[in-house]
């Protein structure tokens, strides 16, 4: 087991917006955090990985304690943010390079991962750009290559697939099932509830910071009620009996 969260809440002060979050992201697995907005999906996200102070409740990634040991967490935890974030006086290269020396990874190696993607990406021929000649499209998928070039456990995504054209949410979602096919976890944050469905293997359906229901498909149809549904219809109907 990979990611475990029990009796999280937060929130930013001491206004709680998410409220006693007990749930796990199990090692080789793909889970779908889904939410409307302001459902807390942000908020969860930003505690996981350390950007907020848990109010109450405990992070643990591989038996290490977030608040314990904060740089072993962070060592085995990738993260890719919705909106790309990048050094605006680095070229390509250097941001590869700086991944490199924040994860200790071995640069022959790290390299030869990084360029695979880059080809993928078709950004192998601008290593030596800057972010300021990248469009957004191009920003995230930088943010992507840098994320999956690690050795991560754990591998954190929020809304993956904005400013993607469909080649790269096709590539992107091939990265991610290679790396649970080789055992990593992903936690994927998403409003395209049709993608989640069709590549996630667990859910969390997370509603006025509470989870409404966490499972497979088939376990939320049972919850649900509703045999025959969708995700996108067992997200309405969940919202509509909250």
């Amino acid at each position: 087991m990979s990611l475990k969260v029990e009796h999280l809440t937060g929130g930013y002060g001491q206004v709680p917006v998410i409220k006693d979050l007990t749930f796990t992201v199990p090692d080789g697995s793909i889970v779908g955090l889904i939410g409307l907005n302001g459902a807390g999906k942000s908020t969860t996200i930003k505690h996981l990985i350390g950007l907020l102070k848990p109010q109450a409740g405990t992070i643990n990634l591989n038996d290490v304690d977030l608040a314990a040991d904060t740089d072993a967490y962070h060592q085995q935890m990738a993260y890719v943010p919705e909106t790309p974030v990048l050094y605006p006086e680095l070229t390509l290269r250097e941001h590869i390079d700086l991944t490199i020396m924040a994860y200790n990874l071995d640069a022959k190696a790290a390299w030869e991962r990084a360029n695979q993607m880059l080809k993928t990406f078709r950004l192998d021929n601008k290593l030596d750009w800057f972010p300021d000649n990248f469009s957004k499209g191009m920003k995230q998928k930088v943010m992507i290559v840098t994320a999956f070039m690690t050795n991560a456990k754990l591998f954190i995504i929020d809304e993956p697939f904005t400013g993607l054209d469909p080649l790269g949410v096709h590539d992107l979602i091939e990265i991610v099932e290679q790396k649970r096919d080789a055992g990593a976890s992903i936690l994927m944050s998403t409003h395209i509830l049709a993608t989640a469905q069709q590549y996630a293997d667990r859910f969390l359906l997370l509603n006025n910071g509470v989870i409404r229901a966490d499972g497979t498909l088939a376990d939320l149809k049972a919850q649900f009620n509703l045999p025959s549904a969708d995700l996108d219809e067992i997200y309405l109907t969940m919202t509509k009996e909250d």
